[in-house]
């Protein structure tokens, strides 16, 4: 499948992060690097999670406008929080409590961003104008890009 998500991406993601661990610059570098890699995609980017409101707040992303607060549990985003699964979703139209930012968005993919002593810091999210864009593959390629990432964060 020509959409496929190269694995490549992982290890241009490790030079491009090279270090630097410095939070919103990797987190900007990497959905940047996502939006100019991946193909049928129409938004990339990040959600911290703020522990204070238990909710999520936009970080860094290439795309349209967005939602700026997501509750926890709540949408794709807020259930990949709280479940600390990956969410891979074939048709948003489809998953109860799906919040809408962008009406041309009809599948999506979200990892979960935990540090190693169990910080949790937020999701990636990755959405798709197509319906059932991402696959079993893909979900695998994007699991490694976030420990890649993750990796290069010192701290919160």
């Amino acid at each position: 499948m020509s959409d496929a998500i190269n694995p490549l991406i992982t290890e241009q993601l490790d030079a491009l992060l090279y270090e630097e661990t410095d939070l919103v610059a990797n987190l900007a570098n990497a959905s940047a690097l996502l939006m100019q890699t991946l193909t049928d995609v129409n938004w990339t980017g990040f959600y911290l999670y703020q522990k204070a409101s238990d909710d999520l707040i936009l970080g860094p992303f290439q795309g349209n406008v967005a939602c700026v607060h997501i509750e926890n549990g709540s949408g794709v985003c807020g259930t990949a929080l709280a479940t600390q699964a990956v969410q891979r979703v074939p048709d948003v139209h489809q998953f109860a409590g799906h919040i809408a930012c962008d009406s041309a968005s009809n599948s999506e993919v979200v990892v979960p961003l935990t540090l190693a002593d169990g910080t949790q810091l937020g999701v990636m999210d990755i959405d798709s104008p197509s319906l059932d864009r991402f696959t079993v593959a893909d979900q695998a390629v994007l699991e490694e890009f976030a420990r890649v990432l993750l990796k290069h964060i010192d701290k919160v």
